[in-house]
């Protein structure tokens, strides 16, 4: 039993190329005017966390993005993780991050 316990590794996942990896939000369960929706229906999100970035990304000032940013997404190109029982981690290609939310006033060097 120890030595099961020695020899397992936290794994993690990193993106390769242009990509970034990013914990999607919960899907809504209410409206804005507070209907609960049933279990079955929820107003699908496109806005997440980055949880990591390529090496790539991170060198190209093109890109104001930082790991723990909030963004806007496209998922249509975003690769599902299974990794987490929740499903939540997507390895999206950095172009399809429309928008990063900022506070006002708050500007990326």
């Amino acid at each position: 039993m120890e030595r099961t316990k020695r020899n397992a590794r936290l794994e993690t996942v990193e993106p390769i190329g242009k990509r970034v990896l990013i914990r999607k939000d919960e899907d809504k369960k209410i409206t804005k005017v507070g209907i609960h929706l049933p279990d079955k229906i929820e107003i699908p999100t496109i806005t997440g966390r980055i949880v990591a970035i390529s090496a790539e990304v991170s060198r190209d000032d093109n890109y104001p993005i930082e790991q723990y940013d909030r963004v806007l997404f496209n998922p249509k190109h975003g690769v599902p993780v299974d990794f987490e029982g929740d499903n939540r981690l997507f390895v999206i290609p950095v172009e399809d991050i429309v928008a990063v939310f900022r506070a006002a006033g708050e500007t990326k060097d």
